[in-house]
């Protein structure tokens, strides 16, 4: 067996476009997953599911119907399951994301936003 580190900052640099999610690892059911965000990302909500954000760099706003969480570098919040929030970021901000496999992006709100699920990088 080859043991092997992942490395954030490598993983980073090997895409550019916003809002598409990457899993780098799996830890039973959960993957976690690696996402640059820029702008505004749309309503949604997880049903079945709470939704882990740990900004690595920059800054995350996560707008609730009756408020906001902002989060900078070194931050996390978990959003409860079946709240309806929407991520924005001012500029591009790097952000680790843990949540069951199967997960889409968007909750069930189709939009141009809904990224691809399980893409490894």
């Amino acid at each position: 067996m080859t043991y092997k580190a992942i490395n954030l900052a490598q993983k980073f640099g090997l895409f550019s476009e916003p809002w598409q999610p990457k899993v780098i690892a799996e830890m039973n059911d959960y993957q976690f997953k690696i996402v640059k965000l820029e702008g505004d990302f749309v309503w949604h909500d997880h049903q079945d599911t709470d939704e882990t954000f740990i900004v690595l760099d920059g800054e995350l706003r996560i707008d609730f119907r009756d408020g906001a969480v902002t989060l900078g570098p070194g931050e996390m919040f978990v959003v409860p399951k079946g709240v309806e929030h929407k991520p924005y970021a001012a500029t591009e901000t790097q952000v680790m994301l843990i949540e069951p496999r199967g997960v889409t992006n968007t909750g069930h709100e189709a939009s141009a936003r809904t990224a691809e699920n399980d893409v490894w990088i």
